[in-house]
């Protein structure tokens, strides 16, 4: 071979090979946007509401493992978890966070960058998560399920089932912000009658159910993810003490609840969904308007009334948007 030749053949190859490095990461396929999910309660507790999130996302495109991956990670109703939750998906670098008004706080301690949406809040501008419904400002946004007399709806539906309801128990995590604005709102619309049952662990539940013995004739149960991550205990004392319960979602009828009314979550959950894809698609969540329940639902459980030997007015079970029997 003539020297020529050899210089352009040795010239010709470290081109190739400084260009080919370049071309190889071009052909890599691009990162696709993650979720940090931050449940605050359990897996199971969350199980209908994540499904309504993700298969809202998949009707927008967002197909989990493929076009978009979620990270979950469970709090297991201990708040105390959400601050080192909330770091770790910074240091995950993900795009969104998807979580409930209880844990936005640490969230926000902990990035003021990344998007964080709340699909589930009560009263976020008053607890301090937004500025305003209408310009929530910063990286906040999401769903707010304040609705005007949701306490005295409760009210309502315990004492058709109880005509002579006088001694009303409100058992609520009072280490919870806004399950102590509810506890005023009972009290408002019970004319201060209702004794106050706090809890701020788990451990508080069954001495709180002994103190109640003989004091109160129903329990009206503030939901948080303390409550939430407790429902089948808080629901299974009750039977036992005979108490006829209302909350505030469907969920704690699974496990033995006597009613439940307030905002359909699983709507609330697919509504963060459509959140989630606009900031996914470029929009600023302090631009996005909170929005307020639309859709509002009462269950009743014939079973659980049945235990505890109560029977329900035909004309409220005509009401319920779902009777379990």
């Amino acid at each position: 071979m003539r020297r020529r030749e050899f210089i352009t053949l040795v010239g010709g190859a470290a081109a190739a090979s400084a260009i080919w490095p370049r071309v190889a990461r071009a052909q890599q396929p691009a990162k696709v946007p993650t979720i940090g999910f931050l449940g605050a309660s359990t897996t199971s507790a969350w199980s209908h509401w994540s499904s309504a999130f993700v298969q809202r996302l998949r009707e927008l495109g967002w197909i989990e493992g493929r076009t978009v991956a979620i990270e979950y990670r469970w709090a297991e109703g201990r708040s105390e978890r959400y601050a080192a939750i909330a770091a770790e998906f910074v240091r995950l670098d993900v795009d969104v966070i998807l979580t409930v008004g209880g844990a936005v706080p640490a969230s926000k301690q902990a990035t003021s960058v990344i998007p964080i949406v709340f699909a589930i809040a009560v009263d976020p501008v008053g607890t301090g998560l937004i500025a305003s419904l209408a310009r929530p400002g910063g990286n906040v946004t999401g769903l707010s399920m304040q609705a005007a007399d949701l306490a005295g709806k409760r009210l309502e539906f315990l004492r058709e089932v109880l005509p002579g309801l006088s001694r009303l128990a409100i058992m609520a995590n009072v280490g919870y912000q806004a399950s102590v604005v509810e506890i005023g709102e009972v009290q408002a619309a019970a004319r201060k009658l209702a004794l106050e049952v706090e809890i701020r662990r788990a451990e508080d539940i069954a001495p709180a159910f002994g103190r109640l013995k003989n004091s109160t004739q129903a329990l009206y149960v503030c939901g948080d993810a303390l409550v939430t991550a407790n429902r089948a205990r808080i629901s299974t004392l009750a039977l036992g003490a005979r108490l006829p319960t209302i909350y505030p979602d469907r969920a704690f009828l699974e496990a033995g609840g006597l009613m439940a009314y307030g905002a359909n979550n699983a709507d609330l959950f697919r509504r963060a969904a459509e959140y989630v894809d606009k900031i996914l698609r470029g929009a600023k969540p302090g631009d996005l308007p909170v929005e307020q329940p639309t859709k509002f639902e009462l269950a009743i459980n014939l079973i659980a009334a049945k235990a505890i030997g109560l029977a329900v007015p035909p004309m409220l079970l005509a009401r319920a948007d779902e009777v379990i029997e």
